[in-house]
């Protein structure tokens, strides 16, 4: 059975994803009640673990310690669940991927016009279909690490249905949810993975690639 994770740790490790939310957002990407998310970011706070931020932006985040103690926390969990191996070669996977997935993104924004690049006006849709194609192609091969990741750990779970969903979009016409950064797009949802994978492991993107 993959292990599931709590809804304490749930909130400490979205707001690591994140940088800054509200309670909705985690309850949206933990799949935990939001009543129970305030509640756990209340008490977070008491410890000195999150911080929350008024204005015309509001929301959570994490304090140093509680950066420190999630990373406590995720490393004391996937030694917990036995799943390092899997999470390993799933990352590993997923980087083999992932400079195609750039790549791509890239042709989606910018498109060669006698040998300079400027920006895809969206106005060629053979252009679009091509890169739209290459994107369904990489959905294709992350599927079976999303699927491993899932069967590992219940908190990975999200990642293939949000990915799909975000694909099916695109393929329907609706193109913003390729790579606007502001909504679930791909591109969001691939980098939140990503960076998933990376605090999982205790890994930093500075050295990526030496693992």
């Amino acid at each position: 059975m993959p292990y599931e994770s709590d809804g304490r740790f749930l909130a400490l490790h979205v707001l690591r994803l994140k940088g800054f939310a509200e309670a909705a957002a985690v309850t949206t990407i933990a799949g935990v009640d939001e009543a129970e998310v305030e509640r756990h970011l209340r008490s977070l706070a008491g410890e000195g673990l999150v911080l929350r931020r008024e204005g015309r932006i509001s929301g959570w985040s994490l304090t140093p310690d509680g950066r420190a103690a999630h990373a406590a926390a995720v490393a004391a969990e996937l030694d917990t669940c036995g799943g390092r191996e899997a999470v390993e070669s799933a990352y590993r996977r997923f980087l083999d991927i992932n400079q195609d997935m750039l790549a791509t993104c890239t042709h989606w924004q910018l498109r060669d016009v006698d040998g300079t690049q400027v920006p895809n006006d969206h106005t060629d849709p053979v252009y679009d279909k091509e890169v739209i194609d290459r994107l369904v192609g990489i959905h294709d091969r992350v599927r079976p690490v999303t699927a491993d990741l899932r069967s590992c750990m219940v908190r990975f779970e999200a990642y293939g249905r949000r990915l799909r969903e975000a694909l099916e979009r695109v393929v329907a016409g609706e193109h913003e949810w390729f790579t606007k950064p502001v909504i679930d797009s791909y591109h969001t949802v691939w980098f939140e993975m990503h960076e998933d994978l990376l605090a999982t492991l205790g890994f930093e993107r500075t050295s990526e690639g030496s693992h």
